[in-house]
């Protein structure tokens, strides 16, 4: 599969490894160039290969969004309309300034990002994870009901499930929280299950339901 990475900082960059490592072809962006990457490129090797953020939408099936949420703007909604779109951020209002929708609940930063890139369809995962445990604690010798969870949220059944299997492929297990709106209001930072070390079955007790 391609996918293409927008943000190659320390959870795109470590999901580009990963990726890369499970066989897929990884084509990743940041905020400068691609030739600042050179050293990335060469240390995950492989199919992989340093593009502009345009590209990178243009190239994958599956896109992979990791930058802070006060500059989705500044991506160009072009090359993302029926692409699948992983939104691995979160809103921090230190980092991102106070956005009144979401500090009033009225919207999900995902939902934000969806009437942005209008025609793709997000899902929501990767962003209640530290870099550090994405980087280690895949495991693709253990059952799935022994691994730590990914959760993921989004509209789109078979949109949630294509990442639910890339999920599985890098060593973790894949646990559905629902909408875009309503799962991803469950995963957002400060809620039950973020940054939190969980199985399906501990996560099936706090949340009430079964996931994948």
């Amino acid at each position: 599969m391609k996918i293409g990475i927008i943000g190659a900082g320390n959870i795109g960059g470590n999901a580009a490894k990963l990726f890369a490592k499970a066989g897929h072809e990884v084509a990743i962006a940041n905020s400068r160039s691609p030739e600042t990457l050179a050293g990335l490129v060469a240390e995950i090797g492989g199919n992989t290969k340093a593009v502009t953020a345009e590209e990178a939408a243009d190239f994958g099936e599956i896109v992979f969004v990791s930058i802070p949420l006060g500059k989705i703007d500044e991506l160009s909604p072009d090359g993302f309309t029926g692409k699948i779109v992983i939104d691995s951020n979160n809103y921090y209002p230190d980092r991102d300034g106070q956005i009144a929708e979401l500090d009033s609940d009225e919207k999900t930063s995902s939902e934000l990002l969806a009437e942005h890139l209008k025609g793709a369809k997000i899902v929501k995962a990767f962003n209640t994870i530290w870099f550090e445990h994405l980087k280690t604690q895949g495991n693709k010798e253990l059952p799935i009901e022994q691994r730590r969870v990914i959760f993921v949220a989004g509209d789109d059944k078979e949109a949630k499930k294509t990442v639910a299997d890339l999920i599985e492929e890098i060593g973790f297990a894949a646990y559905d929280t629902g909408s875009l709106r309503e799962g991803g209001k469950n995963q957002q930072p400060n809620t039950a299950i973020y940054n939190r070390n969980l199985t399906i079955p501990e996560a099936s007790a706090i949340l009430g339901s079964q996931g994948y």
